[in-house]
Parts: C-alpha cells; structure tokens; sequence
C-alpha cells in the first residue's frame, strides 16, 4: 500500500485540491450555465488540473508565499465557476468564497477523522484508510450540501450579489481563515494550541461555523431579493393602476371638448356661406378625428389603457392597430388589466420607436377567446439581436438589476390566472403570446 506523508501535523495539499475541485463542481452544477456540456468539462477539467499540479508544487513551500499560494488558489477556483456559469464577477466572485471555504471544512474533516483512526483505532498509514475516510468526510460534506443548494436554483439565476455583499462575504471568508489556521501561525494564545488532535477540531469547528454562516448569509440575500422584487413588481402594478385612472379622467374630459368642438363646428357650418371658411371648417374636424383615439372593445378598463397607448404612438410616429373583444377580459381585476396590457404595450413601443423607418414602426394586437381560453397577442417590429433567457427577452438595458420587471410582472399575473406566456422573434417580428383558461 501507498503510504501518506508521515506530516501528520498539516493536512496534504492534494486533499485541499481534490476538496476545491468537488467544491468549485457543486457550485457550477447548482448555477445557470454559460457553457455547453463539453466545452465546460473542458474548462473544468483544465483548472481542476491545474489546481492540483499547483498545490502539489506549492505543499512544503515557504511561509512568506502561504498568502501568494492561498489567493492563487482563490482564483483557480474563481475561473471556472466565472467561465462556466452565466454570471458577472461579482456572483462568481461571491460562490468562489463559498466553495473555497466549503472545500476547507470537507478537507480538514476527512483529516481530522483519518488523523482521529490513526492516534485511537491504531489504523495502519496506508492509501486504503485515507480513501476510506476521504469518501466518508467528502461525501458527507458535499452530498448534504448539494442537497440543501440545489432547493434553491431557481433563486440563484434571479440573485444579483452588490458590492457591499461580496464585502461581507469576502470578510467573512477572512475572519474564518485567519480563525481556523491560527493555531499553525500562533501557538500560545488563548484561541490557539500546540496539540494536533486539538488544532484539527478547532479548525474543523471553525470552518463548519463558516460554511454556516455564510449559507445563512445566502438565504437572506435570496429573501432580501425576492422582497425587493416583489415590492418592485406590486409599485409597478399601482402605477400601472394610478396611471390607469389619471388617464381615465383625462380622456373623458378631452372626449367631452371633442364633443362640444363637433356640435360648435356643426352649427358654424349651418350658419356660414363662404367656400374658404367652409374649407377651414373641414380641415379643423379632421384634426379633431386624428385626437379622437378612444377605443371601443367592450371593455372600460382596456378602452382606457388602448385609447393612452394611442395617443402615445401618434405622438411618436407609431402605428398601433388592435381587434380586441373586451368582454373576453371581463373575469380579470382591473389592477391586473392595466398592468398587463400596460406591460406588454411599452414594451412594444420601447422597442418599435428604435426604429428609424417609420413604415416599419408597427405594433399589432389582438384579444380574442376560442374554446374557453382568452388568447392575447401583441406583435412588434423590432430591430438588433434579442437574446433569451428561461424562454422569456432579457432586458437591453445597462443595469440588469432593475430593468426586466415588465415581463416578470406579465408572467407573475398569467401564471395567476393559471395562463402561460410564450414569445418568439423571427425575421424582425417579434410576438407576445398568452394564452389563459377562461374564468
């Protein structure tokens, strides 16, 4: 058999690397993936080589590199995870702490339960022993890890890590690292000790307190996102209803002027002979019918928000053409009207007036029921690459962080009419489709 090195006082560098390597591969299988299958496992197996030739290289290394070694280490774990999962640097960043420390806690375990075998079971220094206790530790470790990340998945695609965030964690990373290796740097302090049996358990100890704190640490960054995305998402919701409302009130007012201008003009021209004002008067009420934008669909809440986004695409030089049965939408709250229509609309014309030529600044929509099911379409020209994520257009704006709540907010009120939503781009038309069970 193989014998270990007789170094019975540090933990062998091959066991960090083989620790940082199932770490770093937790972490990408539990993150949306940048890459296709074997393109990453390329990626993956490239660094998990190279973190292991250099901690082999690097194992009885002089003290005054440890801290050169460690942050190497660092980034060799920060690589893939940032090369592999589609994520910015500060997210990749943020799990490279997380696996580094978790990798830590797995190799000073299988250490301390192996170095445990040896001193009080009398277990012989072979190879067979180590892998023994190397596949308990690690499996343990890793597997119930596994088993409490990958609940949350689906929170992790919609996490965005803040700089102040990455801080505490990155801080965090430092006061456990600094508190698990002390006894190596300072034997002869109250938090520290000459004895290997006890140094393994402090370091252990610490390095569990870690992982713990850290993965807490993670859970309220998750709810603190969903919360703000949730208050985003409701302020948006009122808005959309409070705008719904002012716009109610404006345009009755402005149809009444429309009115009485008609019935004004009517009595002008029963009253006037002169060819030139008559021709005054005809010009003056076809511009009174180009303002004249109320929609009549049967429905008081969508001929509201139609007759808005009308007036809005004359103003910008937009063609908005809609059939729309507005009895169809009858079982839905208002609240839920507006901010769906109103949603799906600006979206259409944030991306239609990008638009240079104006024959081709064309929105389309329909409302119609068929089979029980109230079927809405809003079609769009539109110009550049679209780029799609989970099925649904990722935002072209800057600051991804708050922008892309239109379509999370269209989503959220289909899925609570137990609809779906599909989209699909194809040959500079885009559609917005959905589809929902009549009430």
């Amino acid at each position: 058999m193989l014998q270990v090195t007789p170094n019975l006082n540090n933990t062998p560098g091959i066991y960090y690397a083989i620790a940082y390597i199932f770490s770093t591969f937790l972490y990408i299988s539990i993150n949306k993936k940048r890459q296709k299958g074997v393109r990453r496992a390329a990626i993956q197996a490239g660094c998990a080589a190279l973190l292991i030739v250099f901690m082999l290289a690097t194992d009885q290394i002089a003290v005054k590199w440890f801290i050169p070694c460690v942050l190497t280490e660092i980034g060799l774990i920060w690589l893939p995870i940032h090369l592999c999962c589609e994520m910015d640097w500060r997210k990749s960043a943020y799990f490279c702490i997380r696996a580094f420390i978790l990798g830590e806690l797995a190799a000073s375990l299988d250490w301390q339960l192996f170095y445990f075998g040896l001193m009080n079971w009398k277990l012989e220094l072979n190879m067979m022993w180590n892998l023994l206790f190397l596949a308990v530790s690690y499996g343990s470790v890793f597997g119930l890890m596994y088993c409490l990340e990958r609940r949350h998945r689906k929170e992790n695609e919609e996490l965005h890590i803040s700089g102040r965030e990455l801080g505490i964690t990155a801080f965090l990373l430092l006061l456990v690292y600094m508190t698990s290796n002390l006894s190596y740097v300072f034997s002869n302090t109250p938090f520290s000790t000459q004895f290997p049996a006890e140094m393994f358990t402090i370091r252990t100890l610490v390095d569990l307190g870690g992982v713990g704190i850290l993965f807490a640490y993670h859970m309220q960054i998750q709810e603190i996102n969903v919360k703000v995305e949730n208050a985003y998402l409701q302020n948006m919701l009122h808005a959309h209803y409070e705008n719904y409302k002012i716009s109610e009130e404006s345009i009755a007012l402005v149809n009444q002027k429309y009115h009485d201008l008609k019935h004004q003009i009517a009595f002008l021209r029963s009253s006037i002979d002169d060819g030139e004002k008559e021709t005054y008067l005809d010009q003056m009420e076809q511009e009174i019918k180009l303002y004249e934008a109320q929609n009549k669909t049967g429905n008081k809440v969508l001929d509201t928000i139609l007759t808005a986004k009308t007036l809005q695409c004359q103003n910008q030089g937009i063609s908005l053409t809609c059939v729309a049965d507005g009895q169809a939408i009858e079982f839905m709250h208002p609240m839920d009207i507006t901010a769906l229509f109103g949603n799906a609309l600006d979206n259409a014309i944030e991306s239609v007036k990008k638009i240079a030529d104006p024959e081709q600044r064309l929105i389309h929509m329909v409302v119609s029921r068929k089979k029980n099911f109230l079927r809405i379409k809003v079609e769009n020209c539109y110009q550049g690459k679209l780029e799609f994520e989970n099925g649904m257009p990722k935002t072209t704006k800057l600051d991804k962080k708050f922008h892309g709540y239109g379509m999370k907010s269209i989503h959220n009120i289909v899925e609570k009419y137990s609809g779906s939503v599909t989209v699909q781009a194809k040959d500079g038309w885009f559609e917005l489709r959905i589809l929902i069970p009549q009430q």
